[in-house]
């Protein structure tokens, strides 16, 4: 809805849905994005493409200087998320978060949909009266 307020027609909804109930998101991901204490930024250090995420041990050790090298980057850095994620280690792995990751929160997708269906409607009433 913030975004509808500043004057924006669209906007992409990916990291709310990354605590939502039906959302594979593994457990050490959940409980960074609950934690809502880390930096977000963007970095290729994990596949090669840029992508945005909360800032872990990897990223800041690898993100200064990684190639636009994908698939290559992906395949490298492939066993080294899969263990991190097996060990539930969330320094090695890819935390993928956009900058309001902080007011993402736990709820059935279906929730989260109607909550935001429920903002953007708020938000449209206000820019009305504004006008």
């Amino acid at each position: 809805a913030a975004v509808l307020a500043a004057g924006a027609v669209a906007a992409q909804l990916g990291t709310v849905f990354l605590r939502a109930d039906e959302a594979g998101t593994s457990e050490a991901h959940r409980k960074a994005l609950a934690l809502a204490e880390r930096e977000t930024a963007f970095t290729r250090a994990f596949s090669g493409r840029p992508a945005r995420g909360l800032v872990n041990k990897f990223m800041d050790a690898l993100s200064e200087g990684a190639p636009a090298a994908y698939p290559q980057l992906n395949h490298l850095a492939g066993p080294v998320r899969k263990a991190a994620a097996k060990a539930g280690d969330p320094e090695a792995i890819s935390l993928w978060a956009g900058q309001t990751y902080p007011l993402a929160y736990d709820a059935s997708a279906a929730v989260i949909l109607e909550r935001l269906k429920v903002e953007a409607r708020d938000a449209a009433a206000r820019l009305d009266r504004i006008r």
